[in-house]
Parts: C-alpha cells; sequence; structure tokens
C-alpha cells in the first residue's frame, strides 16, 4: 500500500531499532528508512543482521547493523554508542525486541519466566536508560531544539487476560508502565516523547508463526488471537505517526493497531433473534413490569 506520509516526513532523523532484522522490527526500519531517516539495527543473530542490512541498503537506505543482546547492559551501551558514532546523532529509539511462546502458566519455569520478562521489560527500560544522553534535550550530538522520541512495542495481552501468555502478559504490563512513567518523567525534564504499539495479530511475523503454527488445526484456530490478521504495513504506519511532526503532541499513549481484536466478545446469538427477542421481551416487560410494588389497599 502507499504511505500517506510524505517521502521525507523524517528526513534527517536517525534510528536505533532493537530486534529491527525480523518480523514487525523489520517493516518498522524498512519505512523508517523510507521516509528518509538513517537506520541502525540491533541484534542477536548475526547472519539475520547482515541479510537485513543488505535489504535495506538495496533500497536505498543508509542502514547499518549491530550485533548485541538488549538484556546486557554492556551490549546496550556500546551498540548505542556505536550508533552515535557512525551517524553523529541518535533521534529515534524503536524497541522492538521480543521474546514469546505458547506455554501454560503450570509448566512455565522461573527461567522461561524471567528470559522473556528481561527481554521485553528489562532490555525496554535497559536500552532507554542508556540512549537518554542522545536523546533528550541538548544531548549529546543532539542537532534540533527538542528531545527525542522513543517507541515501545507491546501487546494487549493483559488488557483482560491470555491464554498460555501469563509471561508475555506480565512483560508487556510492565513495557505499558515504563511508556507512561518515561513520558511523564522524561517529558518534562528531557522534552522526550515515549509511546508504544500495541499490535494485534499481524501476518508474516514471528510471533504469529509461534502463537498460531500450521500444526494447530482449523478448529483450535478459532480460538486464538489470530481470527484477525494485520499487516506489518500497519504497525510501521502507526510509527511514523509517533516518531514523527505528525505526532509532536502525542506522549504517553500506547496506541493499539489491532482492528479492535482486543475488545473480541463472542456473539452468542444471531443478530435477528435477537431483534425478534428484544421485542418479545419489550413487550413482556411493559404488560408484567418486575419490581413494582404492589399495593396493599
Amino acid at each position: 500500500m502507499e504511505s500517506p506520509f510524505k517521502a521525507d516526513i523524517l528526513k534527517g532523523k536517525v534510528g536505533l531499532i532493537t530486534g529491527g532484522g525480523s518480523g514487525i522490527g523489520f517493516e518498522i526500519s524498512t519505512q523508517l528508512g523510507k521516509h528518509g531517516a538513517s537506520i541502525a539495527i540491533m541484534g542477536r543473530r548475526k547472519h539475520v543482521l547482515q541479510a537485513a542490512v543488505s535489504a535495506l541498503q538495496s533500497l536505498g537506505i543508509h542502514a547499518v547493523g549491530f550485533e548485541g543482546d538488549v538484556r546486557k547492559q554492556e551490549d546496550a551501551k556500546r551498540v548505542i554508542e556505536s550508533t552515535f558514532k557512525h551517524f553523529g546523532h541518535i533521534d529515534i529509539l524503536v524497541n522492538a525486541a521480543a521474546g514469546n511462546f505458547l506455554v501454560p502458566a503450570e509448566d512455565l519455569s522461573t527461567n522461561g519466566f524471567r528470559t522473556v520478562m528481561d527481554i521485553d521489560s528489562v532490555g525496554t527500560f535497559t536500552m532507554c536508560r542508556e540512549a537518554l544522553e542522545y536523546l533528550k534535550k541538548g544531548g549529546r550530538g543532539r542537532n534540533s531544539p527538542s528531545g527525542g522520541s522513543i517507541l515501545n512495542i507491546s501487546a494487549t495481552l493483559h488488557y483482560t487476560a491470555s491464554w498460555y501468555q501469563i509471561h508475555v502478559s506480565a512483560a508487556k504490563a510492565a513495557v505499558d508502565s515504563i511508556t507512561r512513567n518515561l513520558a511523564l518523567e522524561w517529558g518534562t525534564d528531557y522534552d522526550i516523547r515515549v509511546n508504544g504499539i500495541a499490535p494485534g495479530p499481524i501476518a508474516d511475523t514471528p510471533g504469529l508463526s509461534k502463537l498460531a503454527p500450521d500444526e494447530i488445526t482449523i478448529k483450535a484456530r478459532e480460538h486464538l488471537p489470530s481470527y484477525k490478521i494485520g499487516d506489518k504495513w500497519d504497525i510501521a504506519m502507526s510509527a511514523i505517526y509517533l516518531v514523527s511532526d505528525a505526532g509532536k503532541f502525542v506522549n504517553g499513549t500506547t496506541l493499539v493497531v489491532d482492528g479492535g481484536r482486543w475488545l473480541r466478545n463472542p456473539r452468542r446469538l444471531p443478530k435477528e433473534e435477537v431483534k425478534q427477542l428484544s421485542r418479545v421481551v419489550e413487550k413482556r416487560s411493559r404488560e408484567t413490569p418486575v419490581g413494582v410494588p404492589s399495593s396493599k389497599l
């Protein structure tokens, strides 16, 4: 689809995207780059990084890749410093690195729970903390009178409750809290906007392939969060809005991009049956009121 944004809306900006070598992170990297930004991507797998950087460069995007694990503070510090040295400044941080898998709560080990928390929530905070000196107003290399922008990729799993996702639900709830609190503190003190995106099920992503693998039967899929599938493009366009001047007055918001999926409440009666039943119930209510006290006189 054609972008609704001007091709140069992010011209001169530098974006660092964790998990930027695949899935949603790569699409965000691609679209930020297509709209004028220079791109640095961070990931643990060298071959994935190399392939992603090559793909970005083939589109004419100025892109580099740095190996690193968001769970390690020394890696976060090194990658952020390397990005600064390469481009001279950092304007946008996108925290898209994440871990996920289906598992019943009783089968989830403490280490498994901790691993997802470390990647999603602790990793997000670590990257934000290490990037502060480069994103804050008047910070290192800042060539803008304002501060930079942080975008945290979250989810809607914790808005109610989700089957077999207790670890990710807890981690993403923490991410949303990080987003709000940093928006308050750093928006006030350093002019940094901090927002989030909560995607629904998105086609052709590692997340969906893990939550709804081909081995799951059609019947089982009806009960998984995949009945309405979005595109990576949808998330990337939302990201452009939030990190560009188009979203300059948006701070502390986690934008849900799921086609209304999290509001899902299964229809228990066909619409026509509800209409007929409603008329019958209303007629009965008028003829025989319920709860109206009777006179003893």
